[in-house]
């Protein structure tokens, strides 16, 4: 797996502030001046809405297709239908939705909590007439991961390895069903 980052370029525990012309300068750069190699796909993760980042990456490379991610509740719903709005005008399809923070299984009872509520991605794919393409839960083992730098989807036995595991698969077959 190949990473390049905005994070990369600043300081820790810097932010990155960048807007406009250094964003328009920056973004190209990574296409422009990293050798990526061989892929089979590149994915790109975008800040949440409708700012500079999405809007100049729509319009300075052609893109298969937009995943929206989501979190199940009414606010996080209202932003991504702004940014997938913003992504039909600039002519990005929109491939599917993925609910993250979907639920979490207690560990001792196996109990099911919807902590953020239940459905809200399911809602928006169906109001796009799109596909949901995965529900991503509360999983220690996604924290643990973020933190010793182990994908939690290599985590045998996660919940998080199995629902992972699923999206990629979907997300495999979409780009096949592309032409």
């Amino acid at each position: 797996v190949k990473v390049i980052s905005m994070g990369f370029f600043v300081p820790e525990n810097t932010p990155v502030v960048w807007r406009g012309p250094i964003v328009d300068g920056v973004l190209p750069q990574f296409f422009r001046d990293l050798v990526w190699g061989e892929l089979d796909y590149l994915l790109i993760d975008l800040p949440p809405g409708t700012g500079d980042v999405p809007l100049t990456l729509s319009q300075l490379v052609p893109l298969t297709g937009a995943i929206t991610v989501t979190t199940p509740q009414e606010v996080a719903l209202s932003d991504v239908r702004k940014g997938m709005t913003m992504f039909k005008k600039v002519n990005v399809p929109l491939l599917g939705v993925v609910e993250n923070m979907s639920y979490f299984v207690c560990p001792d009872c196996d109990k099911q909590y919807d902590i953020f509520g239940h459905g809200g991605g399911a809602k928006v794919a169906e109001q796009y007439d799109l596909p949901l393409l995965g529900e991503i839960p509360i999983d220690p083992a996604i924290r643990q991961g973020g933190d010793t730098g182990q994908p939690a989807a290599r985590v045998t036995g996660s919940a998080a390895q199995e629902a992972f595991g699923s999206l990629a698969g979907k997300v495999a077959e979409l780009a096949v069903e592309i032409p």
